[in-house]
């Protein structure tokens, strides 16, 4: 990614101690990864659909190879609730992969409770690595079994933590797991997460504008709630910019509209509007008939009543250009259009490249995780903005100024850690 991080001290990092803080050489390093990855095929011939999570994870993992540690990586891979459900859910297709970027071997250990990873541990070699088969497995891990944690702490003289996407759950080997390590720590991919979220958080460059879309108004509420005093200008898009219309009473279609939300869309307009702030929502729309099924596909400034809109159009991409190039800073979270068809993709992919344009230009552009992150990929630019967050639903939760589990354990000494188990 262009640029990444600040290079900026932000108070979600105090506290917490980073992997390069600790000897590596010959310990066994536990890291926790967030290889929850896409994938597509049957059984036996799964494949992975996009490896951006594995490849954010590679610094971390390489550097402690580098300092001689043995790595033991662990993950969680979907909502596995059966055995039955565990062929679909395998780590296995996430170690091949990994073991072609390191160049190395990756081992698979099915049990995490077993011998086997104390074992194996110290005949490691400095391109092989041990990763515990999917820790959802493990039906102790949602819950944040001590009995699964302490099985781990045994074969574990340090733990990193660099799985900033699952860090907002409070499961054993995000939560328990480290209370029962001294030397614990992040990773680097976790010290970028808190440095470019903690830039908007705390010091945002000026002017700060806010890119929101998505399907539910109500996704974003916390976070617009948190961030509003610092936001100057908000650009609606994505099917939540439609309940925002109806609340103004403009003419939607059959587009979606959060009924219940449509008070407090217009209650939100006005205290933006209330504090000089700008709220923009589209003032054209690609329409079609049919969600499912569209066609009849056309551009329109006035949505008729048979048809729903699907996407911004392009004087609201050329509106939100504008806007986006005026700006230092950018928070993007919700594509603008149901971008995963190629007609209804023009919305988030011209965000995309503004946001491409203006990290070229010296300004911070940060993506939300999740369907975000997706449209950015899709458009081809991802690699020009300056951060695109993996944490999905807990890049949201620290932006909404809620404390993630998996970094506050993070920054407890032993003696406040170790009681609550």
């Amino acid at each position: 990614m262009a640029g990444a991080g600040f290079g900026r001290q932000f108070s979600g990092l105090q506290g917490i101690k980073s992997i390069e803080d600790f000897e590596l050489k010959d310990q066994r390093v536990f890291i926790r990864v967030d290889f929850n990855v896409p994938m597509e095929g049957k059984p036996g011939s799964l494949k992975i659909t996009d490896d951006t999570r594995i490849r954010a994870a590679l610094p971390t993992i390489r550097y402690a190879l580098d300092k001689g540690a043995k790595v033991v990586l662990a993950s969680h891979l979907g909502r596995p609730e059966t055995k039955e459900d565990r062929p679909k859910y395998t780590l296995e297709p996430v170690a091949k992969r990994l073991g072609e970027l390191i160049e190395g071997e990756v081992i698979l250990v099915e049990e995490p409770r077993s011998d086997a990873p104390k074992a194996l541990l110290p005949g490691l070699k400095g391109n092989q690595v041990i990763m515990l088969e999917n820790v959802r497995f493990e039906p102790g891990e949602q819950k944040n079994d001590s009995k699964l944690a302490n099985a781990i702490a045994a074969y574990t003289d340090i733990y990193i933590n660099d799985a900033f996407g699952a860090s907002h759950r409070a499961h054993s080997t995000i939560d328990a797991l480290p209370r029962l390590i001294a030397k614990r720590g992040c990773g680097f991919l976790i010290k970028k997460e808190i440095e470019c979220l903690g830039g908007l958080l705390e010091k945002p460059l000026k002017p700060f504008v806010a890119i929101l879309g998505g399907a539910k108004v109500s996704d974003k509420i916390k976070v617009v709630d948190n961030l509003m005093d610092s936001i100057d200008t908000f650009l609606i898009g994505g099917a939540m910019a439609y309940t925002f219309m109806a609340a103004r009473g403009l003419a939607v279609g059959k587009s979606r509209v959060e009924k219940d939300k449509l008070s407090f869309a217009r209650e939100l307009m006005e205290r933006i509007e209330g504090r000089g702030k700008k709220i923009l929502l589209p003032i054209d729309h690609v329409v079609a008939n049919d969600f499912l099924a569209p066609s009849l596909i056309e551009t329109v400034e006035t949505i008729a009543e048979d048809r729903l809109g699907l996407d911004i159009g392009p004087k609201t991409r050329e509106l939100y250009r504008k806007e986006i190039a005026r700006a230092k800073m950018i928070f993007w979270n919700g594509p603008m259009g149901v971008f995963e068809k190629p007609e209804f993709a023009k919305g988030s992919f011209a965000v995309a490249e503004a946001l491409a344009a203006l990290s070229a230009s010296g300004g911070q552009a940060i993506v939300g995780g999740g369907d975000s992150a997706a449209a950015a990929e899709a458009s081809g630019f991802a690699d020009k903005m300056t951060h695109i967050s993996t944490g999905g639903g807990a890049s949201l939760e620290y932006l909404e100024g809620a404390k993630l589990p998996g970094l506050e354990v993070l920054r407890m000494t032993r003696e406040s850690a170790t009681p609550s188990l």
